[in-house]
C-alpha cells in the first residue's frame, strides 16, 4: 500500500471514529436534555439495568426519548444516502431527495385524506397517515420511473420532476380551498415535519425499509462508482444503464419516502449532508461516502432535533425550520465556492 492509499485509509478511519463519537455525544445530550433534565448516570442505569421502572424518569426515557432519537438518527442518514444517490444520478451536487417532487406527492395525498377523510369521517387510525404519506411519495416516483425511459437528459428529467411537484402543490391548494380551518392547521404542521411522533411500533419497520436500501446502495456503489466518471465508461464496464438509473431512483425514493412517512418533509438534510460527508472523506467513491453519509446524517438530525425540543422549550420548533436554518448555508457556501473554482 503506498503513501497515499495509506494516508486515505487513515482519514476514513479517523473521519468514522469522529462521527461514531458525536453521535454517542448525541444519543446522551437527547436522552439527558430536556424539559425534564435527568442526570446522566440516572439515565445509565435506567437504561443499562432497567433500574427505576413505573417511574417519570423511566417512561420519558423508554417512552419518548429513545424512540424519539433513534428515530431522528435513522431518518436522518436515509435522508442523507438517499440526496447522495440522487446527486450521482443528475451528477448535481444541489440535487435533493425532494427535487422529483416526492414531497409534494406525498403532501398531497395526506392533504386529500385529512382534508376529505377524516373530515367526513372523524377520525382514522395512525398508521393510514403514514400509508397515506407512502402511497404520494411512490405515485410519483413512478411518474418519474415512467419519464426516466424516454429521455436521456439528466436537465430534462430534473425539470420534469419540478413541475410534478408544481402540479402536486396545486392539487393541495385545491383541497385546501374546501378545508376547515383546523384541517389546515393540521396539514401545516405535518408538512413541516417533526420527529415527535415517534415510537417502538414504528422503528421496526424504518429500520427494516432503511436497512435493506442501504444494503442495495452498497450493493451498486461499483456501478455509482463508474457512473460517475461518465455513462460511456459504465457502459463500457458492462453496466445496464436505463436499469442502473431506475434503481437508483427506486432506492433513493423509498429512502425518501419512508421520511416523509413516518416524519413529514425535511429541508436541506439530503443537499448539504452529503456535500459535508464527501468533504470529511475528501474523496467521492460511493463505497466510503455512503456509511460516512448515514453516519454524519444521523449525526445532524440529531442536533437538529435536540436544538427544536429545547431552543426554546416547552414550545417545539418544526424539524424542517432547524435543518434548513444549518443546512441553507452549508449549500450556498457550496455553490459559491464552485463557482470560485470555475472562475
Amino acid at each position: 500500500m503506498n503513501k497515499a492509499r495509506l494516508a486515505a485509509a487513515i482519514r476514513y478511519q479517523v473521519v468514522i471514529l469522529g462521527l461514531l463519537a458525536l453521535f454517542a455525544v448525541g444519543i446522551v445530550m437527547n436522552v439527558n436534555t430536556g424539559t425534564v433534565n435527568i442526570p446522566p448516570l440516572q439515565v445509565f442505569k435506567i437504561i443499562l439495568s432497567g433500574a427505576e421502572a413505573g417511574t417519570l424518569e423511566h417512561n420519558i426515557i423508554w417512552k419518548i426519548r429513545l424512540p424519539r432519537l433513534l428515530t431522528a438518527a435513522i431518518l436522518g442518514g436515509a435522508l442523507s444516502v438517499s440526496g447522495f444517490l440522487l446527486q450521482t444520478f443528475f451528477r448535481n451536487p444541489i440535487a435533493g431527495p425532494f427535487v422529483l417532487g416526492i414531497s409534494s406527492g406525498a403532501k398531497m395525498v395526506v392533504g386529500f385524506v385529512i382534508i376529505f377523510v377524516i373530515g367526513a369521517y372523524g377520525t382514522m387510525p395512525p398508521y393510514l397517515m403514514v400509508l397515506a404519506a407512502f402511497a404520494g411519495s411512490l405515485l410519483i416516483m413512478g411518474f418519474v420511473l415512467i419519464f426516466s425511459r424516454y429521455t436521456r437528459s439528466m436537465p430534462m428529467l430534473l425539470v420534469v420532476g419540478i413541475m410534478v411537484g408544481y402540479i402536486c402543490s396545486a392539487i393541495t391548494n385545491f383541497f385546501i380551498t374546501f378545508a376547515k380551518d383546523n384541517d389546515i392547521a393540521n396539514l401545516t404542521s405535518w408538512s413541516m415535519g417533526s420527529f415527535s411522533g415517534a415510537a417502538w411500533g414504528n422503528l421496526g419497520i424504518i429500520c427494516i425499509i432503511v436497512g435493506v436500501s442501504l444494503v442495495f446502495s452498497i450493493l451498486l456503489s461499483k456501478p455509482m462508482d463508474a457512473y460517475r466518471l461518465s455513462e460511456g465508461y459504465a457502459k463500457s464496464m458492462g453496466i445496464n444503464i436505463k436499469l442502473f438509473r431506475a434503481a437508483l431512483i427506486v432506492i433513493s425514493s423509498v429512502l425518501s419516502a419512508c421520511v416523509t412517512a413516518f416524519a413529514g418533509p425535511i429541508s436541506f438534510v439530503g443537499i448539504a449532508v452529503p456535500q459535508i460527508a464527501k468533504m470529511l472523506m475528501k474523496s467521492g467513491k460511493p463505497l466510503v461516502v455512503i456509511p460516512a453519509c448515514f453516519l454524519c446524517g444521523a449525526v445532524f438530525c440529531l442536533f437538529c432535533d435536540l436544538i427544536a425540543r429545547t431552543a426554546f422549550a416547552p414550545t417545539e420548533l418544526a424539524i424542517g425550520t432547524v435543518t434548513s436554518l444549518f443546512g441553507a448555508p452549508v449549500v450556498i457556501a457550496m455553490m459559491v465556492s464552485r463557482r470560485r473554482q470555475r472562475g
